[in-house]
């Protein structure tokens, strides 16, 4: 059996990167007597998998991980028992029972993201909202992408889904994953060159608020949130 752990990510964790939340959260098993699954061999691990890392310093109401377990547990047991183990900046939000193929991962299937981005330093002009909305307006948005091995110019208007004011923020959904993806700041980058202002004069900060799948088709997309996927597991499961 498999599950999805749905957790905020907020305050002084917002610091911590990926691989020490991966041993937090391993700990966090423990200490909760999570019936977790464990790889075979010498040096068995946890089975376990992030659906799409955090960005170092970026804050988040919707991060997930599947495990898989070897008996099933109470949704809204293991929801308290991981809570009871967790420290401030970490609170896990839902425990889900979702289908045990490989392919329907949140790291297989993720999709896109949205954000909620606000300015930390800098001052955009006063009027930002109707330039924002230009700039998503224009049918190609091309910026300087840079990769492990080399930079290259992209069009990054097909991965913004969503873009517009939302009272003193930026609201954005983007693609995510491992086929297509675009980082927020990135976005944020293009939006300055539109505004010609220099970005090395701004910095956002951005929250994640939910992470996506696609269950549409080749016509229409369907985002649906990864926790809308899985079952609570009760008592009466068998």
């Amino acid at each position: 059996m498999k599950a999805r752990i749905k957790f905020r990510k907020y305050g002084a964790m917002r610091f911590i990167g990926h691989l020490d939340v991966m041993r937090f959260f391993q700990k966090v098993m423990r200490r909760a007597e999570i019936p977790i699954a464990f790889t075979g061999g010498f040096s068995p691990h946890m089975i376990m998998s992030f659906a799409n890392p955090l960005g170092i310093g970026l804050s988040s109401d919707g991060e997930y991980f599947d495990i898989e377990l070897k008996e099933p547990i109470e949704s809204k047991e293991a929801v308290r028992r991981m809570n009871e183990a967790c420290v401030e900046g970490i609170e896990v939000i839902s425990f889900k029972k979702i289908a045990d193929e490989k392919k329907m991962t949140g790291m297989t299937i993720l999709a896109a993201a949205d954000y909620l981005t606000s300015v930390a330093a800098g001052q955009l002009p006063a009027d930002w909202t109707k330039q924002l909305t230009s700039f998503y307006s224009q049918p190609e948005i091309w910026i300087l992408k840079q990769t492990k091995r080399s930079e290259r110019e992209v069009n990054i208007r097909p991965l913004i889904y969503r873009l517009e004011p939302q009272e003193d923020k930026i609201y954005m959904q983007v693609a995510a994953g491992s086929k297509e993806n675009v980082k927020p700041g990135l976005v944020m980058e293009a939006f300055l060159n539109f505004l010609k202002l220099s970005p090395k004069e701004f910095k956002f900060f951005h929250h994640r608020m939910e992470m996506y799948a696609d269950t549409g088709d080749e016509k229409e997309k369907k985002l649906v949130a990864l926790e809308a996927l899985g079952k609570d597991i009760t008592q009466t499961y068998a």
